[in-house]
């Protein structure tokens, strides 16, 4: 038996088990193009047959601040056929995520094709310890969702990169990054731009409820400023105990480049850093000054970031890379001309076609699934169940973290679902004796947790399409293999960190207990 043979056999054994069962199931799913499409008929099936039955719930919706009724939705009518046909283009084009990675990508490609990235990542790991590397892109991960969604298309692809250049398998790395940017996505030392979303929303069903109270944004920072230690620890020990070994030796096509850094590329390097530098407090001073450019005025006349973040923070990252690359291009030689860059643009363009074809019909069956109202059905019959279950204290918010890790698996949208839960909640949990900050935290540890395996997350179908670059025949089934240790330890301990805390009496955030 030759060494390869044997390095396969060994790799075999090796991936053996459990998750392997469900890779092999998941892969022999159709293409993930297809499957998405498959979900969108099944979709378009069910909702006639729930609309038939004449199912529907109404409920105060805390971002609307008024009470509605919503009924399934057949799209098997002649209003639901026309609406297939008249909307197909609108949802691919206004698929959340498209525009924002294709921007994004535009940088990021220049920066990788003069080979910054190559360069930068061989000076980071040249005097790096390995085992620190893990928890590194693991914290990067959880720490990136201060910029919203910019994690899953900087760190999650910049993990795989960093596992691969230190000789280990580089989906490995984008499973962590992808565990901290998506797993831990209400995990952060800082307030982030879904502190205030969800707080406003709890202001809101507090208000409808005739309830005296209002929270700060600030109210659960104590709690997910220790998640982030906690969910980096828990994440390190599952990629490096469970998920690296299940996949394996890599025997895939990419090689990276560990030729050492000449003084050219160090040059390079340099002159990169300080157009960096020089970038970044350009923006500080367009951001952060009381009265900054980008600062936009809300309805109370106070100057913010809000829509900067939501709107403009995307074009920022695109320069971000865009011009450290370019100038690290142009000091080597790589670049010479506004042909050079424009070519390295189209190459990262070229890599996202299988993307765009996979958000195509991913985005037709998110649309259709929030069309038929079968999310907002499947969420309120939910909470039904969990209101007549009759629990109190640690049992009712215990149940209530795993119903919203549940709910997380049919409706993608953190804000869109709490509008929906948060009337119903809030309220009953406060009569209860729970505090607000305390039922909020909870949904949001629930509502983190089962990210990582549920193809309604906007992103699911781009992370498929960064792990072809690595693995060419890997598919929903390897993803959701990899993922699923960290959903369910994430879910489990995160759960078990917060009986501890609620045992302890701990405030969630300043001023902000757990009971009344």
């Amino acid at each position: 038996m030759s060494e390869k043979e044997k390095m396969n056999t060994q790799n075999k054994k090796e991936i053996s088990g459990f998750l392997k069962g469900v890779e092999i199931i998941g892969n022999k799913l159709p293409h993930p193009a297809m499957l998405f499409l498959l979900l969108a008929v099944i979709v378009v099936i069910i909702s006639h047959f729930v609309a038939a039955q004449g199912v529907s719930v109404t409920y105060f919706d805390a971002r609307a601040k008024a009470e509605v009724t919503k009924k399934a939705v057949s799209l098997l009518t002649p209003d639901g056929l026309r609406y297939m046909f008249n909307s197909a283009t609108k949802n691919f084009t206004g698929f959340a995520p498209l525009g924002t990675v294709l921007v994004a990508m535009l940088g990021v490609g220049v920066a990788e094709w003069t080979g910054l990235f190559n360069t930068s990542l061989k000076k980071l790991l040249m005097n790096a310890n390995p085992k620190f590397l893990t928890p590194i892109v693991l914290f990067a991960g959880i720490m990136s969702n201060i910029a919203s969604d910019a994690g899953y298309i900087i760190v999650i692809p910049i993990g795989a990169l960093i596992f691969a250049m230190a000789g280990r398998h580089p989906l490995a790395g984008m499973a962590a990054a992808f565990a901290g940017v998506s797993g831990g996505f209400s995990a952060n030392l800082l307030i982030g731009t879904t502190d205030p979303l969800l707080t406003g929303i709890t202001n809101q069903a507090l208000k409808a409820a005739g309830i005296d109270m209002t929270l700060d944004p600030t109210c659960n920072w104590y709690f997910l400023a220790a998640s982030t230690f906690v969910l980096t620890l828990i994440g390190t020990i599952v990629t490096d105990k469970i998920v690296e070994p299940n996949l394996g030796t890599y025997t895939g096509k990419y090689r990276p480049d560990n030729a050492p850094v000449t003084d050219l590329e160090n040059k390079a390097l340099r002159n990169a850093t300080i157009a960096l530098i020089i970038y970044v407090l350009i923006m500080g001073l367009l951001m952060f000054p009381a009265n900054a450019l980008f600062r936009s005025p809300e309805p109370d006349g106070v100057l913010t970031l809000k829509a900067f973040l939501h709107d403009g923070l995307i074009p920022g990252i695109l320069l971000l890379f865009l011009i450290p690359g370019a100038a690290y291009g142009w000091t080597t030689g790589k670049l010479r001309t506004s042909h050079d860059l424009v070519a390295a643009m189209t190459e990262a363009m070229k890599s996202m076609g299988g993307y765009m074809v996979l958000a195509f019909f991913a985005s037709q069956f998110i649309a259709y699934f929030g069309k038929t109202n079968l999310g907002l059905i499947v969420s309120f019959k939910g909470a039904d169940a969990l209101e007549a279950a009759g629990l109190t204290g640690l049992p009712l918010i215990i149940l209530f973290i795993f119903l919203s890790a549940f709910l997380n698996l049919f409706m993608g949208s953190a804000s869109a679902k709490w509008a929906i839960m948060a009337p119903i909640f809030v309220p009953m949990m406060y009569r209860l004796g729970l505090s607000p900050a305390l039922t909020q935290v909870a949904y949001r540890i629930g509502d983190s947790s089962t990210n990582i395996i549920t193809p309604l997350m906007s992103y699911f179908a781009m992370i498929v399409v960064f792990m072809n670059k690595y693995e060419e025949d890997a598919g929903l089934g390897t993803l959701t293999s990899m993922m699923l240790p960290y959903s369910m330890s994430f879910l489990c301990f995160w759960t078990i960190m917060m009986a501890l805390w609620m045992m302890a009496g701990l405030p969630v955030g300043p001023g902000a207990g757990l009971f009344l």
